[in-house]
């Protein structure tokens, strides 16, 4: 039996229509939801910025604080499929691979954010990241595709459930660890585990 083939759309990942990017209306109030509207969606744009420089930084303690306590974690990669649930968990298991024997560049791009109400939201982003894992000489670069929900909690945005799949994935070995004139996690990051 022929694999089916998965589409990376909307409809696979869930993602429908959020709230029209429209003023709703003349009054005060329709203009005081429609700037949250555009408050709410920068604040995401800035939750996921942050969580790209965390993970780059290792810094697990920020890190944390971006995520709802019951966050679903679901990465698909060239090699591995990665499935975790709660915070607790998934910082952990960062922490172990964000160590000071690699170095890690993820950034993600073009984001498209739906409102879906005042505390739900979502968001598909396109990351390009490298990866290097010195005392292996291991080296992965490519894209992948996020789509995200968000949960709004307290008044702060929270990722609820993080996803991806790659477009694309390179994993090389290499004949020598790059030279490297500064390495962040070299200084900061927690001690690789033998």
């Amino acid at each position: 039996m022929a694999e089916q083939r998965v589409v990376l759309n909307k409809a696979h990942m869930g993602i429908t229509e959020g709230l029209p990017l429209a003023a709703s209306g003349a009054d005060v109030e329709s203009l005081r939801r429609d700037v949250q509207r555009l408050m709410d969606m920068e604040a995401i744009r800035q939750l996921k910025y942050a969580y790209f420089r965390c993970i780059d930084t290792a810094n697990m303690e920020e890190l944390a604080t971006l995520f709802h306590d019951d966050v679903e974690v679901h990465f698909k990669g060239g090699n591995y499929e990665w499935q975790l649930t709660g915070k607790d968990e998934y910082v952990s298991n960062v922490g172990q691979a964000f160590n000071s024997r690699a170095v890690g560049h993820h950034n993600g791009h073009h984001p498209e954010i739906q409102i879906l109400s005042e505390t739900e939201a979502t968001g598909i982003w396109y990351l390009a990241d490298n990866m290097w894992i010195l005392d292996h000489r291991f080296f992965t670069t490519g894209t992948a595709l996020y789509w995200d929900r968000y949960q709004k909690v307290d008044g702060r945005w929270l990722i609820r459930e993080t996803r991806y799949e790659r477009v694309y994935e390179i994993n090389s070995q290499l004949e020598e660890s790059p030279a490297l004139s500064s390495h962040y996690l070299g200084v900061h990051g927690a001690p690789a585990k033998s």
